[in-house]
């Protein structure tokens, strides 16, 4: 199958980082800026967006409060989609695939290389609880603040997860609609990549 320019390469991993490392230079901000897909308890979707943190040799890594909504609905059931969408290229990636936490040594690194105010953040919120108001939350950076010091440890509720996909779909703007895809699946992580083109 013919895949050259941009949909060229063995690796889906490498040309996601390789648009990624693209966006960068074009994109007025956030050019890591992901919306991230869940579902709860009843079935009912859930969409978000998140900053994808890292493409890994095997997945695709975010950070939350593990006590979100989607840290809870993804513990739950650790299935998930995401998509990045680049209006400066004109392209987007699709991935949906299994979900694990990423709570180690790299959740550790990460964390240490947040500003001291987003680490102390982290510690003061309770991400998707009701709050009464800014000046509560605010007292409680304050407080925690004074009990965490200047070099806070990652809080336990607080990490990484990551997408291994089973599907990744790149997808680059065409003249008069008719746009190139190209999907790579696999029945299940680990095994080889089957790699289709698709209608636009």
């Amino acid at each position: 199958m013919e895949r050259d320019g941009l949909f060229a390469g063995d690796d889906p991993f490498e040309i996601a980082r390789g648009w990624l490392a693209e966006a960068e230079k074009s994109e007025p901000n956030d050019p890591n800026a992901v919306a991230l897909s869940t579902v709860d308890a009843d079935g009912m979707p859930n969409v978000r967006m998140v900053l994808l943190k890292e493409i890994s040799e095997d997945g695709f890594i975010f950070y939350t409060n593990y006590n979100s909504a989607k840290g809870r609905e993804l513990t739950a059931n650790p299935k998930a989609a995401m998509v990045l969408h680049w209006k400066s290229l004109r392209r987007q990636v699709r991935i949906r695939g299994m979900v694990s936490r990423e709570e180690g040594v790299r959740a550790d690194d990460y964390y240490a290389s947040r500003s001291l105010k987003s680490r102390l953040g982290a510690w003061a919120s309770e991400q998707s609880q009701p709050l009464d108001s800014r000046a509560t939350l605010m007292a409680k950076v304050a407080k925690i603040t004074a009990q965490k010091g200047p070099n806070p440890p990652r809080p336990p509720f607080w990490g990484g997860f990551k997408i291994a996909p089973v599907e990744i779909e790149f997808w680059a703007d065409g003249a008069f609609r008719l746009h190139d895809r190209f999907v790579w699946r696999r029945p299940d992580i680990g095994q080889s990549w089957k790699i289709q083109r698709l209608n636009p």
